[in-house]
C-alpha cells in the first residue's frame, strides 16, 4: 500500500482550508410572511450587512413564510437556542416579556413618527432590557405596521359595524381586551393558520397591517378592508443570547448596526406598501372604507383604558402618549 505524503505548502492549504470551514457560522432566522414583504426586505438587510460586517465569518439561512413555525414558537426557540434569530411582532411577544405587552395597546400611538420615536428612544431602550433579561436580545425594533380589519361580510364604517364578527387575532390578551369592546369575537389562532381558516369561513376577518395583508394574499378570500389603524404593531429583531454571547465586542458592535439598517429598510418597506398596497387591494377586488369613524373605535375602547392602567400603570401609559 502507497503512503501519500503531503508537502507543508499542501497541508498548509488544507489546514486553511479547514479553519475557513470552521470559521463560517450560519445562523437560522424565521419570519411569517414571504420573502418580498416587509420581514423579508429587513431580514434580507440584516443578513448581508452581518455578512458583509463579519467579513463572511457569519451568514444567514431565512426561512421565510412561517416554515420555523407561529411566531410564538420561533420567539421560544430563540429563547432555547435551537433558532438564531426571528423577525417578529410584538404580538406574541408580550407572553414572554409581559412588560413589552403596554406597546399593543388600541390607540395609544399618533401616527408612525409618534410610535417610531418612541420605540427608538428611552422606553423602547428599557424594553430592549427587559427582554435581555428573559433572555431575548432585541437588536432592533423593526416594524408590522398599524393594524387594519378585514372582513367577509360588511364594510366596517364605524365601531358598531364591528359587532358579532369572528375575527381572528394574535394570540395577545391587550389587544383581545380592546377588540372585545367593539363588540368583536376575538378567535386567537397563529398566523400559519389564517388563510385556510378565512378560506373556509371559521373566522369572519382578521386584522393586520396593509403590508401583511398584501403579502398574504388575503384579497383572495376577503371582501372588505376598512383602514381602521387602530393598533400599531411594533416588530423586533431578536437574537439568541446562544449567539450572542459568544460574539466579540467588534461582532456585537456590527450585529447591532446591521439592526438598525434592517430596521430602516423595514420601515421603508411598510411606507412604501401602505401608499401603493390600498390601490393593489382594490384592484384585487377589495372594497375598501378609507375613512371610518375612528372617534366610534376610541369611544368604544375607552373602558378597556381603566384596565390597562391597572395593569401597565397609568403614567407609564401617558410617558407614552406624551412622546412628541
Amino acid at each position: 500500500m502507497k503512503t501519500t505524503l503531503l508537502t507543508p505548502l499542501a497541508m498548509a492549504a488544507l489546514l486553511a482550508a479547514a479553519t475557513g470551514a470552521q470559521a463560517q457560522t450560519v445562523l437560522k432566522i424565521g419570519y411569517a410572511t414571504s420573502p418580498t414583504s416587509h420581514y423579508g426586505v429587513g431580514s434580507t438587510v440584516f443578513c448581508e450587512e452581518m455578512e458583509k460586517g463579519t467579513q463572511g465569518r457569519y451568514k444567514c439561512q431565512q426561512f421565510p413564510n412561517s416554515a420555523l413555525g407561529g411566531e410564538r414558537e420561533q420567539i421560544e426557540a430563540v429563547q432555547l437556542g435551537t433558532q438564531d434569530l426571528v423577525n417578529t411582532s410584538t404580538g406574541p411577544l408580550g407572553n414572554f416579556v409581559p412588560e413589552v405587552k403596554i406597546v399593543d395597546i388600541p390607540f395609544l400611538f399618533r401616527d408612525y413618527d409618534h410610535a417610531r420615536k418612541v420605540m427608538d428612544g428611552p422606553i423602547g431602550q428599557d424594553l430592549s432590557k427587559k427582554m435581555e433579561a428573559k433572555g431575548l436580545v432585541n437588536l432592533a425594533w423593526t416594524e408590522n405596521g398599524f393594524r387594519h380589519m378585514t372582513n367577509s361580510k360588511r364594510a366596517i364604517n364605524q365601531a358598531s359595524d364591528a359587532a358579532g364578527l369572528k375575527m381572528r387575532t394574535m394570540e395577545n390578551k391587550v389587544h383581545m381586551d380592546g377588540y372585545k369592546t367593539f363588540g368583536i369575537l376575538p378567535t386567537p389562532m397563529p398566523f400559519p393558520e389564517l388563510f385556510t381558516a378565512l378560506q373556509q369561513g371559521t373566522v369572519d376577518g382578521q386584522e393586520n397591517p396593509i403590508p401583511v395583508i398584501l403579502s398574504s394574499k388575503f384579497s383572495q378570500v376577503q371582501k372588505h378592508l376598512s383602514l381602521t389603524g387602530h393598533v400599531y404593531s411594533p416588530a423586533a429583531l431578536i437574537l439568541s443570547p446562544a449567539v450572542w454571547n459568544k460574539l466579540s465586542a467588534a461582532d456585537k458592535k456590527v450585529f447591532l448596526e446591521a439592526g438598525k439598517k434592517a430596521a430602516a429598510a423595514q420601515r421603508k418597506k411598510v411606507n412604501d406598501d401602505e401608499n401603493t398596497g390600498i390601490a393593489q387591494l382594490e384592484k384585487d377586488g377589495m372594497q375598501v372604507v378609507k375613512q371610518v369613524n375612528g372617534e366610534s373605535f376610541r369611544k368604544a375602547v375607552a373602558p378597556a383604558y381603566q384596565q390597562y392602567a391597572k395593569e401597565f400603570g397609568a403614567d407609564k401609559i401617558a410617558a407614552i402618549q406624551a412622546v412628541k
